[in-house]
């Protein structure tokens, strides 16, 4: 059994998002997303995949479809297959996020 301190995983690139793998395999991702502020994940989609952000520490502006909103710490929101999503870390703080996603790509 793998088992990992996920706090242990949290590191931060000065130029852009920082995604750390803790667990990949044929049907799922689980990574670690670290945003410094100002930075973010762009505007995308997958079609056939769902992604969850949960959020650890911090705060960010989510986007799903049409919605923007603001995600706290231990605040959850699911970006089911097809629509666009992304993050962005519009504070002055850093952002530490969980990001899970099945089917992987």
């Amino acid at each position: 059994m793998k088992v990992l301190q996920v706090r242990d995983a949290v590191k931060f690139n000065p130029e852009k998002l920082n995604k750390v793998s803790l667990f990949d395999t044929d049907k799922f991702f689980c990574d670690v997303y670290c945003l410094q502020p100002g930075q973010s994940q762009k505007v995308h989609s997958h079609e056939g995949s769902d992604k969850i952000y949960y959020v650890l520490e911090g705060k960010g502006k989510v986007t799903v479809g049409s919605e923007e909103r603001e995600l706290s710490r231990d605040e959850i929101a699911l970006a089911p297959s097809g629509l666009d999503h992304g993050v962005v870390n519009h504070t002055q703080e850093n952002l530490v996020m969980l990001v899970f996603m099945a089917p992987k790509p």
